[in-house]
């Protein structure tokens, strides 16, 4: 691997990105799943630069928060492709090159927006991303964003010794998978959809809450809302969907733009239930457009969804952090 020569990092960030860049192949399909047969005519097949790091990065962006980005990206095409897509939109992109390439999806997506993803997680078990290289814009950020590639877990000590705040989106973690309880039990605040857990959602969230520090978990529920569990709920709140300004064409990159959503709220010190209506409204808004990371909602509107915070707001995260011993 080989470092980028960048710029020096700004002299702070909202939010810091770490992982979860790479390149999505959206494949229209007729229906899902598809149906058995040799081969399918669809409309034209378009590669954007997507992945969940890239979402949460550009949205966070888009709603007026400085962003950081570090990640792995390969010295090919698909990475080349993840630059032009962030440069020039207020995303700090530190990449490293990694021999390995660039990460790679792709994506079948239905006529209603619904989506299946086939995630070429490529990164061997043993990548490791330099001290030296995110501690500098560690120590310059208000809340960190990780994606849950396997080289972001190696942050944690790190991020608990700075006491920063910091998120994790599990996505469709069905609460048994190895992979993901790092990331599900050392986040101040953690993300994850409905599919995988199915029924289970609700013990899910509340295991994540009762092993891990989280003080907030979110389950999203696609058309059907979302879910908000503290450790004051004796069960999870729903969240009402928000209804799109336009028709449903795609959903890739909803629950990432959910996360800047709810992200954008609590950083300006808006309380956890209307972080949420926040996220509902940004992530309905993506799924207008086709492509992935293609309609970034701004700061205009998301105005007047949430009554604005009574007092100003709170150091970034303050809320989420656990109470000391």
């Amino acid at each position: 691997m080989t470092f980028q020569q960048v710029s020096e990092p700004y002299d702070a960030y909202d939010v810091l990105v770490v992982g979860g860049s790479g390149v999505d192949t959206i494949v229209p399909v007729g229906a899902l799943p598809v149906p058995p047969a040799d081969s399918h005519p669809v409309a034209p097949i378009r590669e954007w630069a997507g992945h969940t790091g890239t979402g949460v990065a550009l949205g966070c962006a888009a709603l007026g928060l400085t962003t950081g980005f570090v990640d792995f990206i390969g010295d090919d095409p698909p990475g080349a492709l993840v630059r032009e897509r962030l440069a020039g939109t207020g995303v700090d992109f530190r990449p490293l090159v990694s021999p390995h390439g660039t990460r790679r999806a792709v994506n079948l997506v239905a006529p209603d927006g619904r989506r299946m993803s086939f995630y070429d997680g490529r990164d061997p078990l043993d990548l490791r991303m330099p001290p030296e290289h995110y501690l500098p814009v560690l120590r310059r950020t208000r809340h960190v964003h990780l994606s849950i590639t396997h080289f972001a877990r190696f942050l944690y000590d790190d991020i608990e010794a700075l006491g920063l705040p910091v998120s994790t989106d599990l996505h469709d973690w069905d609460g048994l998978t190895d992979h993901h309880r790092e990331f599900a039990f050392r986040s101040d605040l953690v993300f994850l959809s409905t599919a995988g857990a199915g029924e289970r959602i609700g013990q899910v969230m509340r295991e994540i809450l009762r092993q891990g520090r989280a003080r907030a978990v979110v389950a999203t529920a696609g058309a059907g809302g979302a879910y908000l569990l503290t450790p004051d709920d004796r069960s999870p709140r729903p969240v009402p969907a928000a209804v799109p300004p336009g028709p449903v064409v795609d959903s890739n990159g909803a629950g990432d733009a959910f996360v800047c959503g709810f992200l954008h709220g609590l950083l300006a010190g808006r309380q956890l239930a209307d972080c949420a209506r926040l996220g509902a409204v940004a992530g309905a808004y993506a799924c207008t457009s086709p492509g992935t990371h293609t309609a970034l909602i701004g700061p205009e509107g998301l105005r007047g969804v949430v009554p604005e915070p009574a007092t100003a707001a709170e150091p970034a995260g303050q809320s989420l952090r656990p109470t000391p011993p």
